[in-house]
């Protein structure tokens, strides 16, 4: 089974530098040219699915890619939302950095607790759709953490739109790109 992750396009609050969380912020026109643009990417394997967080900017997302590959959209799994930033969310890093020098702020999710929700919402879609290969649209934190936990390195910021892959080979999960680029180019 391969898996694509797809973190949703562009809104706003993203061009704004705004930090988004679980406020459920609309796709902007940039954010839908990049899910078309996604599906350029997407289009030289034979995707099955096509799974994501309900939050708006994802689903939206996955259905724009869900109609431009001609595939099925699945539901949406509650596991996928982005990072709970408590009372960060709507705000700027500079904003949050001015009032919590240290970034411990109320609310904020910790990233264990992100990772266990994104390994476990991969297990889940994968125990749902054996041996189909499924594109999971969601969000940049959950992604990035998600990966790096699986590959036992920290990663880089996951772009709007961007492509990263994984496979499952004998029980064990493997990273094979991030944000479009072969892990091996990264190293």
């Amino acid at each position: 089974m391969t898996i694509a992750f797809i973190r949703h396009g562009q809104t706003d609050w993203n061009a704004a530098g705004r930090m988004q969380g679980r406020t459920d912020i609309p796709l902007n026109d940039t954010g839908r040219q990049q899910a078309r643009d996604a599906v350029d990417v997407l289009r030289d394997v034979e995707w099955d699915v096509i799974v994501s967080s309900p939050l708006s900017r994802a689903r939206e997302t996955a259905g724009i890619i869900a109609t431009g590959l001609e595939i099925e959209l699945g539901r949406s799994y509650d596991l996928l939302v982005e990072r709970n930033y408590g009372v960060g969310e709507g705000l700027t890093m500079e904003e949050i950095l001015a009032r919590w020098p240290d970034r411990d702020y109320p609310g904020l999710e910790p990233l264990d607790s992100v990772v266990s929700r994104g390994t476990a919402a991969l297990q889940q879609i994968n125990d749902e759709y054996q041996g189909r290969d499924a594109v999971i649209v969601c969000h940049g934190t959950l992604i990035r953490y998600t990966l790096a936990a699986l590959h036992g390195q920290p990663l880089d910021r996951i772009q709007n739109g961007s492509v990263s892959t994984v496979d499952l080979v004998d029980g064990q999960w493997r990273v094979l790109c991030v944000n479009g680029t072969m892990l091996d180019a990264l190293v």
